[in-house]
């Protein structure tokens, strides 16, 4: 990926430099993106070395996968896991375990309290459906069930005035009967909490002393908004994960300080930066979806590196799924609306985080024949184990990764740096047996599957961009994820894309994107105020609070050695009568005249123009939440230039069969990673071998190593 000056490529596909070479403040920087298939580890310092290794994910333990990648990568530093750890300064982790243990329904049993006169905030939820006229999906399932949703006595008003009394002897025997239904953990959602949270710590207090142990979340701790709906979902997703992810982290804090770490272990959350482990554990629901926030970091530094690009589209293709997210005006975009599962029909974190969409979609992608004789591809994946049918572990279905090997789009003898061998013989086996369904050939069969799998992608892509007022031709395409470069060049081809960038180490594209994170929090109440009879007093006594509670984080930063910081201030607003705000950022902590106030306004119709394409100048708009963001700055590696190489060609490693669908079966030239320097060219057809990922180049396309040692396609 992006290194400095003093490298060198390593034959298996490492890139490092001398392992005497460290950084001179402390350490390495690991960073981890463990997925449903593989785990990445990235290594680098601060001279700008990188070191990158991929293994199984290992999901019944997962430090011993994360330790499997460690040795990888620590090897061509002249270390093991153990000595690389003991050396280490930072740790980041990032994973889907959160998000796959709320989609598997693999949850604690957690049971919701709420107000009396309450009980189907979930079960009613909010919005519509998609498609209205379908009238086979059933009504989705809440996220607590219903058996388990209690009614508590006691009514706040919107003014905090508390108009009925708590009903203490109603809650206690409430957790009497939680503990007869052996409740793993307890989610507390009252009416106007935000407004009075008195109600809501007396059940804390309640929970703390019927049900020791029993991990609870109480909704104004976290997410202080006005929807009710969205603060219920947030405590509830954030209840319901607490007995896994923290058994769960501190199994791997515990296992990976055996193992010699001695560095700060940083969780990554979705907001696109860190956590201490501490505040992860009390709060994981920051680590939903923590993963594919960590690759528009990657986007962001890389695509303004390469070609001064500030709107990027990042699409991050693992085994398990296909992850889009967006770069605009130089920054990752940030929404509230984290679905988890499809819109409406799914769950919703309520929470700040980087815009990442995911589909079932990626190199362990099952391909069947449906009873209408058409070819799909996904959501369900094989997985890492058995895994493709390919990888020899059992595997009986036919897959994406199945179907590139069998074009010819893969090295079975080079796959993952060498250390996995591909069977040929069974992904032939099994999309055969596609192919016999279809009455097509294997490879029209297996060209199929590709296609199929590209046309969700690009859905995908157009959801995030078409659909938000960004129009994909006019951004740099980033692609990543050990499947990405099967078939980003039809993917581009398809959205008007005239360049894709792939990094160097593009199949750990999140991995590397750690190495570009911050620590990062967020701060946010509600007060509601309109643009017509704005309540400038109200509103500037809450951005104080925030701007308080931020430089008490910072503090507390400062106090482990970081010195650089970034605050940022937003709010979210809506026209008067609309029901979804957008975020508009603030000038500071404060709004004291009315020139500011109409700086905000305009730059709300003009976020409101963009994304709807409309907007309504004389209309009133409401101001519902304040928010302020607070970036802690880590030493990160540099990004340092190489120099062009005067010699623009390369030596082809062999030559090797592959069928495109404009060509059929061509011989084509097939290049490993290692030998091609900046400046360099490739013509398509052919393939780039890297030990973490395979670039098809079809034909009419180029590849150039640009002068940070990454590919720029020209499709």
């Amino acid at each position: 990926m992006i290194i400095s000056n003093n490298y060198t490529v390593l034959e298996h596909g490492v890139t490092t430099a001398s392992p005497r070479v460290r950084d001179s403040r402390g350490g390495y920087r690991i960073g981890i993106d463990t997925g449903g298939t593989f785990t990445d580890v990235v290594v680098g310092d601060a001279s700008g070395i990188l070191s990158v290794g991929k293994a199984l994910t290992t999901r019944e333990r997962i430090s011993r996968g994360i330790l499997e990648g460690l040795n990888i990568a620590a090897a061509p530093l002249g270390l093991d896991a153990g000595a690389l750890l003991r050396q280490t300064a930072v740790f980041i982790y990032g994973s889907t375990r959160a998000t796959n243990a709320i989609l598997e329904g693999k949850i604690a049993r957690t049971a919701l309290l709420v107000t009396h006169g309450f009980p189907d905030i979930l079960v009613r939820r909010e919005g519509g459906k998609t498609n209205p006229w379908d009238y086979t999906a059933d009504y989705p399932e809440p996220y607590i069930p219903r058996h388990l949703t209690f009614e508590i006595q006691g009514r706040m008003t919107s003014e905090g005035t508390a108009i009925a009394p708590f009903d203490e002897a109603g809650a206690i025997a409430t957790m009497q009967r939680l503990r007869t239904l052996k409740v793993e953990a307890v989610a507390v959602c009252f009416l106007w909490s935000i407004a009075n949270p008195e109600h809501e710590l007396a059940a804390g207090r309640i929970i703390e002393r019927e049900l020791p142990g029993v991990p609870y979340t109480l909704s104004h701790q976290v997410n202080p908004i006005v929807r009710e709906y969205r603060r219920a979902s947030s405590a509830a997703i954030d209840a319901s994960l607490k007995p896994l992810m923290q058994q769960h982290l501190r199994e791997m804090d515990s296992d990976l300080r055996a193992a010699g770490l001695a560095g700060e272990l940083l969780p990554a959350i979705s907001l696109g930066g860190v956590m201490h482990i501490d505040g992860v554990i009390e709060r994981p629901i920051h680590m939903v979806r923590s993963g594919p926030s960590l690759a528009p970091i990657l986007g962001q530094v890389t695509g303004l590196a390469e070609v001064g690009a500030t709107e990027v589209i990042v699409c991050d293709t693992g085994g398990t799924s296909f992850d889009v997210s967006l770069v605009r005006d130089g920054r990752p975009v940030f929404g509230r609306d984290t679905w988890l599962g499809a819109r409406y029909v799914g769950h919703i974190t309520g929470l700040s985080s980087v815009d990442a969409r995911s589909i079932g979609s990626g190199g362990g992608s099952i391909a069947r024949v449906d009873s209408g004789g058409l070819l799909c591809v996904g959501p369900e994946s094989a997985g890492a184990d058995p895994g493709p049918a390919c990888y020899g572990r059992g595997g009986q279905h036919a897959t994406v990764t199945d179907a590139a090997l069998l074009l010819g789009y893969l090295d079975a003898g080079y796959f993952n740096g060498g250390r996995m061998r591909l069977d040929t013989e069974a992904s032939v086996a099994v999309v055969g047996r596609i192919a016999a369904q279809l009455g097509k050939s294997p490879e029209d069969a297996a060209a199929g599957i590709l296609t199929v799998a590209s046309e969700h992608m690009v859905a995908a892509i157009k959801e995030i961009t078409i659909n938000e007022g960004v129009d994909p031709r006019d951004s740099l395409l980033l692609a990543g994820g050990g499947a990405a470069g099967l078939n980003i060049v039809p993917i581009a081809r398809e959205l008007g894309c005239t360049r894709v960038l792939l990094p160097r180490m593009a199949g750990a594209l999140s991995a590397c994107g750690a190495q570009y994170t911050d620590i990062v929090t967020e701060f946010g109440t509600s007060q509601v105020t309109a643009s017509e009879d704005f309540d400038y007093a109200s509103v500037n006594r809450v951005l104080g609070g925030l701007k308080a509670s931020i430089e008490d984080f910072m503090q507390s930063l400062r106090a482990r050695g970081i010195q650089r910081f970034r605050t940022d201030y937003f709010v979210e607003a809506r026209y008067r009568y609309q029901v979804w705000e957008l975020e508009v950022p603030l000038p500071g902590a404060r709004i004291d005249t009315p020139a500011q106030l109409q700086q905000i306004m305009k730059d709300f119709h003009h976020a409101h123009e963009t994304i709807f394409a409309v907007s309504e100048a004389d209309q009133a708009i409401e101001f519902i939440q304040w928010k302020g963001r607070v970036t802690g700055e880590l030493d990160r590696p540099p990004l340092t230039p190489l120099a062009i190489t005067s010699a623009a060609t390369a030596a082809p490693e062999r030559h090797g069969k592959a069928y495109f669908e404009a060509t059929g079966t061509v011989d084509i030239p097939r290049y490993r990673g290692a030998v091609l320097k900046p400046g360099m060219q490739v013509q398509g057809p052919a393939l780039i071998v890297e030990p973490t990922t395979t670039i098809v180049l079809y034909p009419g396309s180029v590849a150039t190593v640009t002068p940070f040692n990454n590919y720029m396609v020209d499709v």
